[in-house]
């Protein structure tokens, strides 16, 4: 998926908090619905649209469906908000370095 579809995704309150239920380990849907404000279909729909943008994956245990997430399924986001990271360091380096040039073109006056 892409770094947009996967923003998007997120961008849902009810869903982000789906998906923060599930850094704690793999968890059943009833689990996962447990004190929240919205119906365990409601979780179960939610969980289908973090499951079809690749951010969790689901098992069969017996009748019970066990949702966890799926780390890979950020990558794109990752890498995409590094690049902001990327572009930061280089315009910090380019900086430094000229006002080292700077510096040393007073001092050697």
């Amino acid at each position: 998926m892409t770094y947009e579809v996967v923003l998007n995704v997120l961008a849902d309150p009810t869903r982000r908090e789906v998906f923060e239920r599930l850094r704690g380990g793999p968890r059943p849907v009833h689990a996962i619905a447990a004190g929240m404000p919205v119906s365990r279909p409601a979780v179960s729909q939610h969980l289908k649209v973090l499951k079809d943008a690749g951010l969790v994956e689901e098992r069969s245990e017996g009748v019970r469906r066990i949702y966890a997430l799926r780390r890979e399924g950020l990558t794109e986001l990752r890498d995409w908000l590094d690049s902001f990271w990327d572009d930061a360091l280089l315009a910090f380096k380019i900086e430094a370095e000229r006002t080292h040039r700077q510096t040393k073109e007073r001092i050697d006056e």
